[in-house]
């Protein structure tokens, strides 16, 4: 298959690391928020954790290896913040910083570039106590983690990206409480997504200012998780309902960082129901401090309706209803969401026209799937190499369209524990078996392994 992707596109695979770490009371690392929500009853598909997870923390030179089998130039993967700064205060951990220090040193080795996210929901549990990301504080103990990190290994590591998925922090954490820390309240949930954006744009700050003292190059990002909401009709009400889930769920995340406010329809509807966002005086110019790169996962679109399913158009709180639905009849991964390349291509380029000037990279795309192994372990997914090949043609067709993408990141390197889900849901492109933690490239590895190399030939070669 014909890409049409550059030679220079970047191509990487992507982990966080409470899904593959492990090791959570070792050399020092203390709870996070996701620790906690573990032990609380039903929270997690089978009454799983991530205390063993895939065992990187003592395996991850041998998962170096299997990354550099597959031929991609970049790693992306996370810092535990309690691994780092204990308790999300105070000094450093000497022996948690050790070991990204050895993945550092491990991947430049293998030729691979390391891309660091600094913030992967492992909030250290002592500051979900004292109020979490809906406590302004929170902001400023991010940006002192961040120094701490780049103290350590700004000298090897160019790609740094703040945030994972904004979105997923405030409004699966602090709304619907599916996620840590498992709490149900819209006041908190906006007020989170403010001190989350304060709080990268903090860090930014910081990071961009040590880095020229130390006359050190630096790439600056964020990675929001983006979908396209579109009306199930064209009522008035779905396509209102459509416009309040894009302010919202999108807008929210995209406008004060690249627009330097938030957007007014937004505010609007916030007002109307006596929920404001805590702005004060200079925040908007801290989060709009200028992004080198704008991180995308993308996974699917939603498709809105204003009707609650009783027929009302208010919920129970006297909110209008902002209700997601199934387009109906699109194939649908494993985690039971449709599969929709057509619509990525359109979302890419809308963020490029709608955000003009920062080059994009899609941090995170995978798919779950049904995984069968045989009896060596190995897993034909055809389904995720279909899924993988139609999203990577999307992007190429959203280039040719006029967006600036600029790399490609599969979800995940590596089966790991799927957040809520546990381990049942199974996104790797290498199979991980959790008795004996072996790990076996599937078919969508060696495809994309494949696939990079042909990539990366002169044309005219194929």
């Amino acid at each position: 298959m014909s890409l049409e992707l550059p030679r220079d596109f970047r191509w990487g695979v992507a982990t966080s690391a409470y899904q593959i770490e492990g090791a959570v009371g070792e050399d020092g690392r203390t709870p996070s928020i996701w620790d906690t929500f573990c032990r609380v009853p039903g929270a997690i598909d089978n009454g799983e954790d991530g205390d063993v997870a895939c065992d990187h923390y003592h395996r991850m030179p041998e998962d170096v290896g299997l990354i550099k089998s597959l031929g991609v130039d970049t790693y992306r993967f996370s810092v535990s913040w309690p691994r780092v700064q204990p308790g999300g205060s105070g000094p450093a951990n000497a022996a948690g910083l050790a070991f990204y220090d050895r993945l550092v040193d491990e991947l430049h080795s293998a030729g691979i570039t390391p891309w660091l996210t600094l913030y992967h929901w492992d909030l250290p549990q002592e500051l979900e106590d004292a109020g979490g990301w809906p406590n302004r504080d929170t902001a400023y103990r991010f940006a002192d983690y961040a120094e701490i990190v780049y103290d350590r290994l700004g000298d090897r590591v160019e790609h740094w990206t703040t945030l994972n998925e904004a979105w997923c922090s405030a409004w699966l954490g602090y709304v619907e409480g599916v996620h840590a820390p498992g709490r149900k309240d819209f006041a908190d949930g906006v007020a989170s997504i403010h001190h989350l954006l304060l709080g990268h744009g903090l860090a930014t700050q910081r990071l961009r200012a040590a880095a020229a003292a130390a006359e050190r190059p630096i790439d600056l990002a964020i990675t929001h998780i983006l979908g396209n909401s579109v009306p199930a009709s064209d009522s008035e009400v779905d396509v209102e309902a459509a416009r309040r889930g894009d302010a919202l769920h999108f807008r929210a995340y995209m406008d004060p960082i690249f627009k330097g406010a938030y957007p007014e329809d937004l505010l609007a509807d916030l007002a109307a129901i006596d929920v404001p966002i805590p702005v004060q005086d200079g925040d908007l110019e801290i989060i709009a401090a200028p992004l080198d790169t704008l991180g995308v996962n993308y996974y699917r679109s939603m498709k809105t309706t204003g009707f609650g399913e009783d027929g009302g158009t208010t919920d129970a709180d006297g909110r209008p209803v902002t209700r997601t639905i199934d387009f109906g009849g699109l194939p649908k991964t494993y985690i039971d969401w449709e599969v929709m390349p057509e619509d990525f291509a359109d979302l890419l380029v809308r963020i490029s026209e709608d955000y003009p000037g920062t080059p994009l990279v899609i941090t995170e795309n995978g798919a779950a799937y049904n995984d069968v192994p045989d009896a060596d372990g190995f897993v034909d997914d055809q389904d995720r190499t279909d899924y993988i090949a139609t999203h990577l043609a999307a992007v190429a067709q959203a280039r040719q369209r006029g967006a600036d993408i600029r790399g490609y990141f599969a979800w995940s390197l590596m089966d790991n524990f799927e957040w809520a889900y546990g381990y049942d849901k199974r996104f790797g492109i290498i199979r991980t078996d959790y008795q004996t933690q072996t790990r076996t490239p599937k078919r969508s590895a060696l495809w994309l392994r494949d696939t990079i190399a042909r990539a990366r030939r002169p044309r005219g070669d194929d």
